[in-house]
């Protein structure tokens, strides 16, 4: 996990590395929080067209259908683990809340 707080020198306002961080900080969090939802999408959506391939079905609904409650199935499951995740982040940021602003 990388730290925001930068205590180098007397200013503690914003500098360019400090938003860069932060930025990137909260695009892995981002990414790692849609992932595994994303990746079982993915994995059902590849079985259900397998599975229409090898049987010659061409629902169009049977593709959303799985997909939509292994999504759901997923957000029990991961549901806790990506709100902290979230909680997490934003708790990082409010506590460094202070030195993003200059003194």
């Amino acid at each position: 996990m990388v730290h925001l707080v930068y205590l180098k020198g007397i200013d503690f306002g914003m500098n360019q590395n400090m938003v860069i961080d932060l930025a990137r900080e909260a695009l892995l969090t981002v990414i790692t929080v849609a992932g595994p939802l994303l990746l079982l999408a993915l994995v059902v959506g590849l079985l259900v067209s397998i599975f229409q391939t090898v049987t010659s079905i061409q629902e169009p609904t049977l593709a959303f259908v799985p997909k939509i409650l292994a999504v759901f199935l997923g957000l029990i499951i991961f549901g806790p683990w990506m709100l902290n995740k979230l909680v997490t982040l934003i708790t990082n940021i409010y506590s460094n809340f202070g030195s993003y602003i200059s003194s």
